[in-house]
């Protein structure tokens, strides 16, 4: 029974990992930023997708048919002219805010005029990095700590707290919570920021710690964070991007795990975005990501630019990218996917079989199911040899005294010892018990149920592997031979990949390319 779950799940997986390979979804961007560059951020009305701002390292830009001619709404005096983010007030879709490099911007006009409500005492408060908006306040994150206003930005105070000093890299709140990223880790207020509680700093799944091993955590290397969102459906829910990978919580903070990072290029992740089908999208530096249980899916791959750096999506299932080299535009519902690959592009004929690496891998592990079946064999055969057992004695007479009374012998009066015995015996004992039960199966069912786990490890680990490199390699046939960053990405994972498997099989890969 066992060996037909374990085949069962093993053919599970790879029909998984292969259906995922049939049916990969290949994305036609368009790009709508019309020779603007050096964009930071993205909004799309909610109403009307037609109206589309986005901000750059020169100011705030709109365009009102979607996509065809864009002009300037907002120019930042000073030297630092960066718009790092833009967002809606929260019921009020003609307010806008647009968090800068000199100052908070707002206009209550969609854009036609705009007020600086915040200035900071020097350049590093003036830089504003993010802003977020609940029922009552606005929370303004700059370089120089947080910043709350109560009375919609005619007066402003710092953050008490650890977060009033540090450098604000992103906020995210709802009715009840808000939560905030400073370079110290993430941040949770459930009291409007009255009062705060640091919530994630370096390990994921940890309890809470006491003073000292706090400190110790602190002093270890922790990922960068660079964004979080919450679930709009459940507030239970946070994801962070950090420059380790993904984490996700289910309690509000209080436990992380870190997703799977099967089929990143670079787990130094920037920013996320929640689908209302909760589809899960991440821009990393070199691409923009989709996750599923099984691992990442690049989505970009027709995008050649430097950096990734921001993510919208509008009500019509359009999804927006922000990057260096322009504005992009796809469409997630319907990609394309009208061309259906061919065997020959999916399975290369001299591509191993998923089953033959699975083979190799546990061969070189040592963990055949064959192996334990030797072992009950032999134990079995046990039970007819004899416990065999040698003895040895050996008598020494005792020693004894000739007297005759001689004079003229000189050996009459000697001393002598006996003549010495050695006896041998050898016995034989058969235990027929064991033909019932051998002591020698319950230390065979601890090691087979160890070698089975050890064997399931294997296999799961060698098939995502071995699915991921196939969706590398079709990735890299599609690449245009001008991509040669991605390209050259794309190498280097697939040499990652081929020596990953290497390693779990003794060299199979490489000695059946």
């Amino acid at each position: 029974m066992k060996r037909i779950i374990l085949v069962v799940a093993v053919t599970v997986v790879w029909a998984m990992g292969l259906g995922s390979v049939y049916c990969a979804e290949e994305f036609i961007w368009e790009d709508i930023g019309r020779g603007n560059l050096d964009l930071r951020t993205v909004l799309v009305h909610p109403q009307n997708p037609r109206l589309i701002y986005f901000g750059t390292g020169k100011g705030v830009f709109e365009t009102t048919d979607g996509s065809g001619s864009w002009q300037r709404i907002l120019s930042i005096p000073g030297k630092n002219k960066a718009v790092n983010f833009l967002t809606f007030g929260l019921t009020d879709n003609n307010l806008l805010y647009a968090a800068t490099g000199n100052g908070l911007y707002c206009s209550q006009d969609g854009g036609k005029n705009w007020d600086r409500i915040f200035i900071g005492k020097d350049y590093l408060e003036s830089a504003c990095i993010t802003v977020a908006v609940s029922t009552q306040e606005i929370y303004l994150g700059t370089r120089k700590g947080l910043f709350t206003s109560k009375d919609n930005g005619r007066s402003w105070q710092r953050s008490s707290e650890q977060l009033g000093k540090g450098e604000i890299l992103a906020l995210a709140a709802n009715d009840k919570e808000l939560y905030a990223v400073s370079d110290g880790g993430l941040w949770q207020s459930q009291d409007c920021g009255q009062s705060w509680a640091r919530i994630f700093i370096a390990n994921a799944n940890r309890d809470e710690a006491s003073e000292e091993e706090e400190e110790d955590q602190e002093n270890k290397e922790a990922p960068k964070i660079r964004h979080i969102i919450i679930d709009p459906r459940d507030s239970n829910l946070l994801y962070l991007a950090t420059s380790t990978g993904i984490y996700k919580s289910c309690d509000k903070g209080k436990s992380w795990d870190l997703l799977s990072s099967h089929g990143l290029l670079s787990r130094d992740s920037r920013f996320l975005l929640l689908s209302a089908d909760s589809r899960l999208y991440v821009a990393t530096k070199s691409g923009v990501f989709l996750y599923n249980n099984s691992g990442w899916q690049e989505i970009s791959l027709r995008i050649v630019v430097q950096e990734f750096r921001s993510l919208f999506l509008d009500n019509q299932d359009n999804l927006y990218v922000a990057t260096d080299k322009g504005l992009f535009k796809t469409n997630i519902k319907y990609p394309d996917n009208t061309r259906e690959p061919t065997e020959s592009a999916l399975y290369d004929q001299d591509e191993p079989e998923i089953r033959d690496v699975q083979q190799a891998a546990i061969k070189y592990a040592e963990v055949e199911p064959e192996k334990i079946k030797n072992w009950r064999k032999q134990a079995a055969r046990k039970a007819w040899l004899p416990e065999l057992t040698v003895g040895v004695n050996r008598d020494t007479g005792d020693l004894w005294h000739w007297e005759t009374g001689s004079t003229t012998r000189t050996d009459d009066d000697v001393l002598r010892r006996g003549r010495a015995v050695t006896e041998w015996d050898i016995n034989l004992k058969w235990d027929l018990s064991e033909l019932v039960f051998n002591s020698d199966q319950t230390s065979i069912d601890v090691r087979s149920r160890l070698t089975a786990q050890l064997r399931d490890d294997i296999l799961d680990e060698v098939t995502k592997i071995y699915f991921e490199r196939l969706r590398v390699k079709m990735e890299l046939d599609n690449l245009n031979l001008v991509d040669r960053r991605k390209r050259f990405e794309k190498e280097l994972r697939l040499k990652e990949l081929t020596a990953m498997l290497d390693g779990l099989t003794g060299g199979y890969l490489s000695r059946n390319p």
